[in-house]
């Protein structure tokens, strides 16, 4: 972004980690005199903030994110960006049965939450990926009312797909770390 001053003089207003400011100017002359600032002043710590790795306690599940390349979630400023939770065994198969594969899945969530000092009711945002949603709703609906029971409560986007590598319910989340 470039903010235009006078006569045509234009300064790169914001430059990777700085935020330049104007100091002096001169109308008779065009110059700028510019002194960089950094970005945190304006943007605090989320502007350049890291991406943090959480992942739950159990060992076993190091494993499996370690297979598939991805952390079980990434904590970045004030907020929890949390993977797809499914409903692995800790051999990392699926569970059979669609109802007690959801409960799994959330439990798995509730394990990575509780690693970045997060409970179910940070949750701002949640996507679900379902195989079979027509059918699958009442058995998901369920489980969903034993988690979010009270309002007000997260976003919720539900998405059909056709193949969730063996699984029939994911589900990953966005929190707001306390």
């Amino acid at each position: 972004m470039y903010v235009k001053l006078t006569y045509g003089v234009y300064v790169n207003y914001i430059h990777i980690r700085y935020v330049c400011e104007v100091e002096s100017y001169s109308l008779t002359t065009d110059s700028v005199v510019v002194k960089p600032i950094s970005i945190y002043k304006y943007f605090g710590d989320f502007a350049m903030s890291k991406r943090n790795a959480i992942y739950p306690a159990e060992s076993y599940r190091h494993a499996l994110y370690d297979a598939h390349g991805y952390s079980a979630a990434i904590k970045s400023g004030e907020l929890l960006f949390v993977s797809g939770q499914v409903g692995s065994h800790v051999d990392g198969s699926p569970e059979p049965d669609f109802k007690k594969q959801v409960e799994l899945a959330f439990e798995n969530l509730n394990s990575v939450l509780a690693s970045a000092g997060c409970t179910f009711d940070d949750i701002v945002d949640v996507t679900t990926f379902h195989t079979d949603p027509e059918k699958q709703f009442p058995d998901i609906m369920q489980v969903k009312e034993e988690i979010f029971h009270s309002k007000p409560y997260p976003n919720w986007t539900a998405v059909g797909v056709t193949w969730l590598s063996g699984f029939d319910f994911e589900i990953k989340v966005i929190a707001k770390i306390p």
